[in-house]
């Protein structure tokens, strides 16, 4: 019993900082994300799709998010470098009309569109206004323990036209993708015996014109 006096309680012996930072990695499944390919439908403008997915700490910039263009909703489609096992999603907007209300999960369905989201979803959610990117959305781990492409649909939002989303955190565990005929195929193309031949003939060619 002289251990447990000593007050070693779970949280007890953490500062602050370390807690935030322990936080912060578990919701660095953004890092995992093959930016490349992420696609946002329906998004106002080209790209800012891909800046919703940033570390946790940094959240709260609001100079960062994606809007719907010609309705509220928003189709977003995430392939990872690898498995993923997701626990957990934030989805963070405004404290008004624009904030989604619902967000539907799809799993391992690439290039999904938005005559795809008739599917029944893996799950789906009710979501709250969340300003501050506080509550955090407990997925069926069991459906979502192989996860090579995630799609979030967001069908509807609280009310307003268009639908603005400011971070979405993505929480969970990475695998390593054993993909042996990818670093095949790369080595293949840079020892390309075609490729020095080319380089020979260019000066010839030249010469001869």
């Amino acid at each position: 019993g002289a251990a447990m006096a000593h007050g070693h309680g779970p949280g007890r012996c953490r500062c602050c900082g370390e807690e935030a930072a322990e936080r912060g990695a578990a919701w660095g499944l953004y890092l995992r994300i093959d930016r490349q390919r992420l696609q946002c439908l329906n998004e106002r403008r080209e790209g800012p799709g891909a800046t919703v997915f940033r570390p946790w700490e940094e959240r709260g910039d609001r100079s960062k998010f994606v809007e719907s263009d010609d309705d509220e909703e928003l189709l977003f489609n995430i392939p990872f470098t690898g498995s993923v096992k997701l626990k957990g999603v934030i989805v963070m907007g405004e404290d008004d009309g624009t904030h989604p209300a619902e967000m539907r999960l799809f799993r391992n369905i690439p290039h999904m569109s938005f005559d795809d989201t008739a599917k029944e979803p893996e799950q789906s959610f009710s979501l709250s206004r969340d300003p501050l990117g506080e509550l955090e959305y407990p997925t069926k781990i069991a459906r979502f323990s192989n996860v090579y492409h995630l799609s979030m649909h967001f069908p509807k939002n609280f009310g307003a036209e268009t639908t603005k989303i400011f971070y979405i955190g993505l929480k969970g565990e990475w695998t390593e993708a054993h993909r042996h005929e990818v670093t095949i195929c790369n080595y293949e193309a840079s020892a390309n015996p075609a490729d020095h031949k080319l380089e020979q003939i260019t000066p010839q060619t030249h010469f001869i014109s």
